[in-house]
């Protein structure tokens, strides 16, 4: 029979689908014991935002969860793998907006598409854990939640400068502005002074930071990388600069006090009111028309590499404390407003941002910490690292450490300065002016001030009517729906009016893994003890583009619901695994590319186990997948060949014992299962499936050269073929359960358990050994398994063929890895 996947073969990709899903539901194959009967593991995905059907990239990302959920279960843990939808958002607004629909209608409309695309992509999820974060027994304990901070001080209200998109009438955070547009809409983005909400993370900076030791090894490196970076700790010192004509001394943080003789210029934040106070009159035009530049810009753009560096002169010099000295005063573009103070001294001969600013407009640069380097006025490039301090009076002389010590220590002594830590990390800003989202349950009254609403009176729910998504006049939709806003003080009971902001959608996925496990529950945000039996949560995959804002949301929630005695662990997550991206063509996928690939398209003309299979062999969960380089046919026919094999086998040889097989098929057998297992255990599925198709064709030759009629051979090709099926379920589902069938076993593959190979048939009597000249493969030859390093070296040194390859010239030494490797590096 062919082994392409048509009719002839009898496989039938897309049948299987409807024939083992009830079956599935029938069985309740993936809902967990939760009976202490088993060790416990939750395997959680980043939920999604319900914006369509599922795309290429769901189905890359699921089907890299729901291998590490399905192996965790064959592999005998009881396991949690939980649904939901991020459900809240401006994309319903815009869309709802755009069709003329209540937000409702488009985003659960959504929810239900991806539901039953998912079920059809065979996820192993537990469908009672499903939630949306726009229900209202959801977003209850989301406002419950935000009450418990306000309480702790941690959610409080003040005027801040925005990014305003104009269009789209809201907020947006420095991410979603690109090249001073909106990334949605692509409307100019403005700033503006609005009254918003924030948490207060900045509190728990460094315990976010330290608690990261927990995560080392567990998480990837880039991410924990990116959080450091984001929190940006500095230890340092202030430095107090006196401004001509300036009441007040200016306050700088820098981490290099002991650069302070070599400042020659002071930068202040454009658009920092301090900027604009301190604009002499003859620059005040000038700085107008530089500050309505830098607001058509995002804080990231900002602070890019290699960005041509602006600024204007304020008229003004500062007075360098260490020395007298008079040195001008810019404003600039590349220091930000709410970073630190507002302002910096400029060293650039130590400062890449500097120097490039002082070259840009002519400022004197000078070298005060010799590093042995080039001087930075030749080459353009400032030297930041460790050497010995020139052209600082006393200090010269000294390290960079001892003086760092000593100007903190002189600029306390003097009143000018202190020793002091900063971060980069600012408060969260919740505050969002849109509809489709969570209401802030406070309410304004002009006798009592904010009063939240009672725990009882809770959810404060969205209005159904009365409302516009796009009010004039600069309103919030919320804002135009009078009667919703129009209350009663919970505390005095005179007149009050609602908050008419609604949160940040990372407050409702800050957690959502937390609601999972009792998501069911009405009387409490979670249910404490399940909590514990479960969490935290033992695998998370996702995006690396959620590497620093939902993560670190996430961990602040958990430190502030462990500090309230809710949680007793601090870190959400003990391991992470990101998954790259799908492109076309070496490109993002696009409309306006014409480069796009419908995944509803590949799944009806391959079936989801094909989709799954090329996703997952196309390279390790991290990497990049271009779909143009793949060929989801040529698993259609491996698929296609396990199928016949399965079919073949039937019952043949079953309840043989395994024991009596055929030792050289069986030895086979067992170093593919544990070579498999270690590779799915490093979720590099793709080494592992390679071995699922290596041993389809052991199997294969097995039965072709030796035939089902010796009891051997049976014996262990049926315990290869089971063994083939089972590991193929973390992979194939839907192909593992009909081929389990096919091997006259009963449903499911799922509890048949994953194969485990015996340690005495991985034990090899004869191995190969490749032997290396300079790194090429020269020879090989076989060798027992316990050969001494003295006589490989030696029989490799003898092969002719190295003897060719040295063509005479010295070895210079031999590196022996027995018993597989000899590599001769020649002198």
């Amino acid at each position: 029979m062919s082994d392409e996947a048509d009719v002839s073969t009898g496989f039938d990709p897309h049948g299987i689908v409807d024939k083992w899903l009830p079956v599935w539901d029938a069985l309740r194959v993936f809902e967990p014991r939760d009976d202490d009967s088993r060790e416990r593991r939750y395997v959680v995905d980043m939920f999604p935002y319900p914006s369509g059907d599922l795309h290429m990239g769901h189905a890359e990302a699921w089907s890299i969860g729901d291998a590490v959920a399905r192996f965790a279960m064959m592999r005998g843990y009881d396991v949690l793998h939980p649904t939901g939808w991020d459900s809240f958002g401006l994309p319903a607004e815009n869309a709802a907006l755009k069709r003329g629909l209540d937000p409702r209608e488009w985003t659960y409309a959504n929810i239900e598409t991806q539901a039953a695309s998912f079920k059809r992509f065979g996820v192993s999820f537990d469908w009672r854990t499903r939630l949306h974060t726009s229900d209202p027994e959801y977003y209850r304990w989301t406002q419950w939640l935000f009450l418990r901070f306000y309480e702790r001080g941690l959610a409080y209200r003040k005027a801040a400068p925005v990014n305003w998109c104009p269009n789209d009438q809201t907020v947006l955070a420095n991410e979603q502005v690109v090249a001073g547009k909106c990334e949605r809409c692509g409307s100019e983005v403005t700033k503006k002074n609005l009254t918003q909400w924030f948490f207060r993370i900045t509190a728990y900076a460094d315990r976010l930071l330290d608690d990261m030791a927990q995560l080392e090894g567990k998480w990837p490196d880039r991410v924990l990388t990116m959080q450091r970076n984001w929190i940006g700790k500095s230890t340092g010192a202030y430095v107090d600069f006196r401004i001509e004509g300036h009441e007040r001394p200016i306050r700088v943080f820098t981490t290099r006090p002991d650069t302070l003789f070599g400042a020659t210029f002071f930068v202040i934040a454009a658009d920092s009111p301090l900027a604009a106070e301190l604009c002499a009159d003859e620059q005040r035009d000038a700085f107008a028309s530089y500050l309505e530049e830098v607001r058509r810009h995002s804080d990231i753009e900002r602070l890019s590499e290699g960005r041509d560096k602006t600024g204007v002169s304020l008229g003004r010099f500062a007075i360098n404390p260490v020395n007298g000295e008079r040195i001008p005063v810019y404003a600039a573009d590349y220091v930000l407003a709410d970073y630190g103070t507002g302002a910096i001294m400029a060293v650039p001969a130590h400062d890449q941002r500097d120097l490039d600013f002082a070259r840009t407009f002519g400022l004197p640069v000078r070298v005060v910490v010799q590093t042995g380097g080039p001087d930075p006025n030749e080459t353009g490039e400032a030297t930041s690292g460790d050497g010995v301090l020139v052209n600082s009076g006393r200090y010269d002389g000294m390290s960079k450490a001892e003086a760092i010590a000593a100007v903190a220590a002189d600029l306390q002594r003097d009143g000018s300065g202190e020793p002091a830590v900063t971060y980069r990390l600012r408060d969260w800003l919740l505050s969002r002016q849109r509809y489709w989202g969570c209401p802030i349950p406070i309410v304004h009254c002009g006798a009592c001030g904010e009063v939240p609403v009672p725990d009882d009176e809770l959810p404060v729910e969205l209005p159904l009517t009365g409302y516009e998504l796009r009010p004039e006049g600069g309103r919030s939709p919320l804002e135009s729906a009078e009667q919703w806003v129009a209350t009663t003080c919970p505390r005095c009971g005179g007149g009050a009016t609602r908050d008419t902001d609604t949160m940040d959608t990372f407050v409702d996925s800050s957690w959502y893994f937390l609601r999972y496990p009792s998501s069911d529950d009405e009387k409490q945000v979670f249910d404490v003890e399940r909590v514990r039996r479960w969490l935290p949560v033992d695998e998370y995959v996702g995006g690396v583009e959620h590497a620093i804002l939902h993560l670190l949301y996430s961990r602040f929630f958990t430190k502030v619901l462990h500090d309230m005695g809710m949680l007793d662990f601090v870190e959400p997550f003990q391991h992470l695994t990101n998954q790259g991206q799908v492109i076309n063509g070496g490109k993002a996928m696009s409309k306006s590319l014409g480069n796009g690939v419908d995944l509803g398209e590949e799944l009806a003309r391959y079936g989801p186990d094909v989709i799954r299979i090329t996703m997952l062999f196309a390279g390790p969960p991290e990497d990049d997948i271009d779909w143009a380089d793949l060929a989801p046919g040529a698993h259609l026919k491996w698929l296609s060949r396990v199928w016949r094999l399965a079919r073949e086998v039937g019952d043949i040889g079953r309840g043989s014992d395994p024991a009596t097989g055929d030792v050289e098929i069986r030895r086979a057998v067992h170093r593919l299962v544990a070579e498999a297992t270690e590779h799915c255990e490093q979720k590099r599925f793709n080494v592992a499936i390679a071995r699922l198709m290596e041993l389809t064709t052991v199997l294969r030759k097995a039965i072709d050269g030796r035939g089902l009629n010796d009891a051997a051979v049976i014996a262990a090709v049926r315990e290869g073929a089971e063994a083939l099926v089972r590991m193929l379920a973390i992979f194939a589902p839907f192909a593992a359960e009909e081929n389990w069938q096919q091997l006259a076993n009963e449903p499911s593959v799922m509890f048949a358990g994953w194969p485990v190979a015996d340690p005495v048939l991985l034990v090899e009597d004869v191995v190969t050994c490749v032997v290396q000249v300079a790194g090429k493969l020269r020879d090989k030859f076989e060798v027992p398994a316990d050969v001494s390093e003295d006589t490989l070296r030696a029989k490799a040194l003898a092969s002719e063929a190295v003897q060719r390859a040295l063509a005479g010239k010295p070895v210079r030494s031999v590196v022996v890895r027995p018993p597989r490797l000899v590599n001769v590096v020649p002198g």
